[in-house]
């Protein structure tokens, strides 16, 4: 079974704004302090910048901590504290394009998460607002200890959880957005 939704948000700013605290978003000491607090540490493992083409590539680690495990299940499986992620960010400054792709580097053997998020210039306000696309895919791996049902239930746990993350990543985005605008004037 996979759990996979698609979520799109518009943020009422330019697009170069948005791209800017996005890339701030894990790093940013408020967003760490109160809404991302279950972010532990970013680390960038790479990062290629190709002044030819106005491209950026770069590659980060993320640590956070894990959300508990449905009580039922506590028992059954071992689970680590910490998720460790994967995200891949691509930039296209002249085509006004961002992609960010994560993936779980750990806890493969109970689930497997996979987010692909893009930022466009708004279709009809592209000089003001941004498209946001988000599209996650959640799968629990076959686990022969775990019956159909709770790995449903883990499923739907950790949609539930990333759908609240999520939320507080926009909410952060937005309010590093505000300051930057502050900043514009």
């Amino acid at each position: 079974m996979v759990v996979s939704y698609t979520q799109e948000h518009v943020y009422r700013h330019p697009w170069h704004r948005v791209t800017a605290a996005a890339w701030r978003k894990f790093t940013d000491a408020d967003a760490r302090a109160a809404p991302l607090s279950h972010i532990l540490e970013v680390h960038t493992l790479s990062r290629r910048v190709d002044a030819g083409s106005g491209r950026i590539d770069a590659v980060r680690a993320i640590a956070g901590r894990a959300p508990p495990l449905p009580l039922l299940l506590r028992g059954l499986v071992a689970a680590a504290d910490v998720v460790l992620c994967v995200e891949h960010t691509t930039v296209d400054g002249p085509a006004r394009a961002m992609r960010v792709v994560s993936r779980n580097a750990n806890l493969r053997a109970l689930v497997h998460v996979e987010e692909s998020c893009s930022y466009r210039p708004h279709p009809e306000r592209p000089d003001e607002w941004t498209l946001f696309r988000q599209e996650t895919s959640i799968r629990c791996a076959p686990l022969a200890a775990v019956a159909a049902w709770a790995a449903e239930m883990v499923e739907r746990r950790c949609a539930e959880r990333f759908r609240q993350n999520a939320s507080q990543g926009r909410e952060v985005v937005e309010t590093i957005c505000e300051r930057l605008a502050l900043a514009d004037h």
